[in-house]
């Protein structure tokens, strides 16, 4: 059970993808032994009079229905929840640097074969939020390893320190992929890739790990490995971990992997571990 004074799982609900993100949500929570808070916000200036009464209690309703799924699937995990005024996407981030995670839908961006939607509110708070971000999507993803890219950037490495705790906590296989290019040193990189890896597994040392180095281009070999991934987790922006911006591959990701997504700012630290739970896809982990 996790103390009252741990920063808390952030689910933000939407009515389009409530029940996904409030699963996911509950499934991170109850591994990584943390409470988990459902915000949904809404504009109710925008409606008139007789409208907010009915649209407040839409919302309730909302926040109900993904409770009861939270507690039927993850019954040990504690869960408030809140309906705030304003922007969804700015309550979010005044909330972010409060939690331990933040867990969104996609808004269905992964579905858009050749629409850039900006302004989708999973990038917005991936590209802004003080803590990792997390975007479920509708579909639940296989029962595969989790995925993290490594680059040798410093953003990169606290970004395998987030897959390595996740992968524990879920009782999964982690795989690492290092991408090069045509002109990079698939030796090198593959040097670099295993020293890295050794230095950070220790504190996980019962978790499968397999190594990877790759020809291509990045997005384009972690979106195809994706597909089989129970999750994928990715530096914001490699060698260049600057509030607010969010780099091609991290994008790319957002937009067309198929699994779930986990973004981490390079500002950020390590997760603080503690406790076992289930695999992202909701499956029991091995014993």
């Amino acid at each position: 059970m996790a103390a009252a004074d741990q920063k808390p799982v952030l689910a933000g609900i939407a009515p389009q993808d409530a029940l996904p993100v409030a699963r996911l949500a509950a499934r991170v929570a109850a591994a990584h032994g943390r409470r988990l808070h459902l915000l949904h916000a809404f504009n109710w200036a925008a409606f008139d009079e007789p409208d907010i009464s009915h649209s407040r209690v839409e919302a309730e309703q909302l926040i109900a229905e993904a409770t009861a799924a939270i507690n039927k699937n993850e019954p040990s995990v504690p869960v408030t929840a809140e309906v705030v005024e304003g922007s969804a996407v700015e309550n979010i981030l005044r909330r972010s640097s409060s939690a331990f995670l933040v867990t969104v839908g996609d808004g269905g961006i992964v579905r858009c074969d050749r629409c850039i939607p900006s302004d989708s509110r999973a990038v917005q708070v991936a590209a802004r939020a003080d803590c990792p971000v997390l975007v479920a999507r509708r579909e639940p993803p296989p029962p595969g390893p989790i995925l993290v890219g490594i680059d040798g950037s410093a953003s990169a490495e606290v970004a395998l320190q987030w897959a390595l705790a996740c992968a524990d906590r879920h009782q999964a296989r982690l795989l690492t992929l290092w991408v090069v290019d045509s002109d990079g040193s698939v030796e090198d990189a593959t040097e670099r890739l295993d020293a890295t890896v050794t230095r950070y597994r220790v504190d996980h040392p019962d978790t499968a790990v397999e190594c990877h180095v790759i020809e291509g281009e990045p997005d384009e070999v972690l979106v195809d490995q994706s597909r089989s991934a129970q999750l994928v987790v990715v530096a914001a922006r490699g060698e260049e971990p600057l509030r607010g911006m969010l780099g091609a591959v991290s994008q790319t990701l957002l937009y067309h992997a198929p699994s779930p997504v986990m973004v981490i700012r390079g500002v950020c630290g390590g997760p603080e571990v503690t406790g076992r739970g289930t695999r992202v896809d909701g499956t029991n982990g091995p014993d």
